[in-house]
Protein backbone atom coordinates (compact mmCIF):
# COMPACT_ATOMS: atom_id res chain seq x y z
CA UNK A 1 0.00 0.00 0.00
CA UNK A 2 1.12 3.67 -0.25
CA UNK A 3 1.13 6.03 2.39
CA UNK A 4 -0.92 8.51 0.37
CA UNK A 5 -3.95 7.07 -1.85
CA UNK A 6 -6.40 9.27 -4.14
CA UNK A 7 -9.70 8.35 -3.19
CA UNK A 8 -12.52 9.16 -6.13
CA UNK A 9 -16.20 8.76 -4.31
CA UNK A 10 -19.06 7.15 -6.64
CA UNK A 11 -22.24 6.09 -6.07
CA UNK A 12 -22.44 2.85 -7.90
CA UNK A 13 -19.62 3.14 -10.59
CA UNK A 14 -16.44 2.48 -9.39
CA UNK A 15 -15.75 -0.49 -11.17
CA UNK A 16 -17.17 1.54 -14.78
CA UNK A 17 -14.46 4.76 -13.40
CA UNK A 18 -11.23 2.65 -13.05
CA UNK A 19 -11.85 0.60 -16.02
CA UNK A 20 -12.71 4.20 -18.43
CA UNK A 21 -9.47 6.03 -16.64
CA UNK A 22 -7.72 2.82 -17.46
CA UNK A 23 -8.56 3.43 -21.13
CA UNK A 24 -7.65 7.08 -21.53
CA UNK A 25 -3.90 6.45 -20.02
CA UNK A 26 -1.11 4.54 -22.07
CA UNK A 27 0.55 3.75 -18.79
CA UNK A 28 -2.15 2.78 -16.51
CA UNK A 29 -3.79 -0.28 -15.41
CA UNK A 30 -7.27 -1.67 -13.10
CA UNK A 31 -5.87 -3.29 -10.44
CA UNK A 32 -7.74 -5.15 -7.23
CA UNK A 33 -11.40 -4.79 -6.98
CA UNK A 34 -12.54 -5.56 -3.83
CA UNK A 35 -16.23 -6.61 -3.36
CA UNK A 36 -18.46 -5.90 -0.29
CA UNK A 37 -19.17 -8.78 2.13
CA UNK A 38 -22.47 -7.60 2.87
CA UNK A 39 -24.28 -6.40 6.24
CA UNK A 40 -23.13 -3.12 5.63
CA UNK A 41 -25.28 0.13 4.28
CA UNK A 42 -28.20 -0.82 1.67
CA UNK A 43 -25.89 0.51 -1.32
CA UNK A 44 -23.28 -2.42 -0.74
CA UNK A 45 -24.68 -5.34 -0.46
CA UNK A 46 -22.90 -8.92 -0.58
CA UNK A 47 -20.68 -9.40 -3.45
CA UNK A 48 -21.22 -5.55 -4.75
CA UNK A 49 -18.12 -4.12 -5.97
CA UNK A 50 -16.61 -1.53 -2.99
CA UNK A 51 -13.51 -0.18 -4.65
CA UNK A 52 -11.86 -0.35 -7.59
CA UNK A 53 -8.07 0.73 -7.67
CA UNK A 54 -6.29 2.47 -11.23
CA UNK A 55 -3.08 2.95 -11.49
CA UNK A 56 -2.16 5.76 -13.36
CA UNK A 57 1.70 6.44 -14.36
CA UNK A 58 2.22 5.19 -10.82
CA UNK A 59 -0.02 7.02 -8.72
CA UNK A 60 -2.57 4.73 -7.42
CA UNK A 61 -6.36 5.72 -7.22
CA UNK A 62 -9.26 3.94 -5.07
CA UNK A 63 -12.71 4.35 -6.96
CA UNK A 64 -15.16 4.38 -4.19
CA UNK A 65 -18.76 3.24 -4.40
CA UNK A 66 -20.21 5.16 -1.35
CA UNK A 67 -23.46 5.39 -2.67
CA UNK A 68 -25.54 8.64 -2.98
CA UNK A 69 -24.24 11.73 -0.35
CA UNK A 70 -24.65 15.28 -1.11
CA UNK A 71 -21.37 16.15 0.07
CA UNK A 72 -19.47 13.49 -2.21
CA UNK A 73 -20.18 15.86 -5.27
CA UNK A 74 -16.80 16.32 -7.52
CA UNK A 75 -15.87 20.24 -7.15
CA UNK A 76 -13.23 22.20 -8.70
CA UNK A 77 -11.11 22.65 -5.19
CA UNK A 78 -9.18 19.54 -7.20
CA UNK A 79 -8.21 18.78 -10.07
CA UNK A 80 -5.85 16.26 -11.98
CA UNK A 81 -3.16 17.99 -13.76
CA UNK A 82 -2.18 16.06 -16.90
CA UNK A 83 1.22 17.60 -18.28
CA UNK A 84 1.57 17.01 -22.01
CA UNK A 85 4.72 17.13 -24.55
CA UNK A 86 2.79 18.45 -27.53
CA UNK A 87 -0.69 19.31 -29.03
CA UNK A 88 -1.42 15.54 -30.18
CA UNK A 89 -1.23 14.70 -26.79
CA UNK A 90 -3.29 17.71 -25.61
CA UNK A 91 -5.47 16.81 -28.59
CA UNK A 92 -5.64 13.11 -27.07
CA UNK A 93 -6.34 13.49 -23.67
CA UNK A 94 -8.83 16.16 -24.24
CA UNK A 95 -10.82 13.93 -26.67
CA UNK A 96 -11.03 11.34 -24.37
CA UNK A 97 -11.52 13.08 -21.23
CA UNK A 98 -14.93 15.01 -23.03
CA UNK A 99 -16.20 12.10 -23.96
CA UNK A 100 -19.29 10.37 -23.03
CA UNK A 101 -20.42 13.36 -21.00
CA UNK A 102 -17.15 15.35 -20.07
CA UNK A 103 -17.30 19.27 -20.56
CA UNK A 104 -15.21 21.65 -22.00
CA UNK A 105 -14.46 24.75 -19.60
CA UNK A 106 -11.68 26.96 -20.36
CA UNK A 107 -7.61 27.78 -20.30
CA UNK A 108 -7.35 23.69 -20.36
CA UNK A 109 -10.07 22.81 -17.84
CA UNK A 110 -12.47 20.24 -18.58
CA UNK A 111 -14.52 17.78 -16.30
CA UNK A 112 -14.96 14.45 -17.34
CA UNK A 113 -18.51 12.00 -17.49
CA UNK A 114 -18.01 11.67 -13.84
CA UNK A 115 -17.86 15.61 -12.63
CA UNK A 116 -13.73 15.17 -11.84
CA UNK A 117 -11.67 18.49 -13.13
CA UNK A 118 -8.68 17.94 -15.12
CA UNK A 119 -6.05 20.69 -16.60
CA UNK A 120 -4.69 19.91 -19.89
CA UNK A 121 -1.04 21.52 -20.08
CA UNK A 122 1.02 21.49 -23.32
CA UNK A 123 4.93 21.24 -21.67
CA UNK A 124 5.29 24.97 -22.85
CA UNK A 125 2.78 26.60 -21.09
CA UNK A 126 5.00 26.18 -17.48
CA UNK A 127 8.08 27.31 -19.19
CA UNK A 128 6.33 30.42 -21.29
CA UNK A 129 4.67 31.55 -17.84
CA UNK A 130 8.47 31.50 -16.11
CA UNK A 131 10.05 33.36 -19.03
CA UNK A 132 11.65 36.26 -17.49
CA UNK A 133 10.60 38.42 -20.23
CA UNK A 134 7.59 39.47 -18.32
CA UNK A 135 5.69 40.92 -21.28
CA UNK A 136 6.03 37.54 -23.26
CA UNK A 137 4.88 35.66 -20.06
CA UNK A 138 1.52 38.45 -19.95
CA UNK A 139 0.77 38.16 -23.87
CA UNK A 140 1.15 33.97 -23.13
CA UNK A 141 -1.55 34.42 -20.30
CA UNK A 142 -3.98 37.16 -22.10
CA UNK A 143 -3.80 33.90 -25.07
CA UNK A 144 -4.57 31.24 -22.87
CA UNK A 145 -7.34 33.05 -21.13
CA UNK A 146 -9.03 32.95 -24.14
CA UNK A 147 -8.68 29.67 -25.00
CA UNK A 148 -11.01 26.22 -24.06
CA UNK A 149 -8.95 23.34 -24.80
CA UNK A 150 -5.01 25.13 -25.27
CA UNK A 151 -3.08 25.11 -28.40
CA UNK A 152 0.18 24.78 -28.36
CA UNK A 153 1.04 26.86 -31.54
CA UNK A 154 -1.40 30.17 -30.83
CA UNK A 155 0.32 29.85 -27.12
CA UNK A 156 3.79 30.07 -29.07
CA UNK A 157 2.65 32.63 -31.30
CA UNK A 158 1.84 34.85 -28.37
CA UNK A 159 5.23 34.64 -26.53
CA UNK A 160 6.60 35.95 -30.04
CA UNK A 161 4.44 38.60 -30.10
Amino acid sequence: MHKITTCLWFETQAREAAQFYASVFRNAEVGEVVKAPGGGEPYTSEGQVLTAEVTIEGHTFVCLNGGPHPGAVPNDAVSFQILCKDQKEVDEYWTKLTADGGKEVQCGWLKDKYGFSWQIVPEVLPRLFKDPDREKAKRVTAAMMQMVKLDVAKLEEAARG
